[in-house]
């Protein structure tokens, strides 16, 4: 599915994205300066939120494929989650 049809699905994940990125830099950031324990418990926090989006996103697909078609909602997911990621760093310091 591409064109207008593909524009919810990529919309939606692609703001459950920078939701989750928004809510994982929220819960890193306060122990920033902590020992590293405190942190990778913060970080695995954020990880787990990552993993719970890909399970909303695949909870939308089997649920409403014609709504939520695979290929435009992974898209928007990963499209703006990938990112956020990798660029996560900079944005805590």
């Amino acid at each position: 599915t591409s064109g207008p049809a593909a524009v919810v699905p990529g919309l939606v994940c692609g703001a459950l994205a920078t939701a989750i990125r928004l809510a994982a830099v929220a819960i890193v950031r306060p122990v920033l300066g902590a020992p590293f324990r405190k942190l990778l418990e913060r970080w695995t926090m954020g990880m787990a939120l990552r993993v719970a989006g890909v399970i909303l996103f695949a909870v939308a697909v089997l649920i409403d494929r014609a709504t939520f078609p695979p290929i435009p909602t992974a898209f928007g997911y990963l499209g703006v989650l990938l990112p956020l990621l990798f660029m996560e760093m900079r944005f805590l310091r």
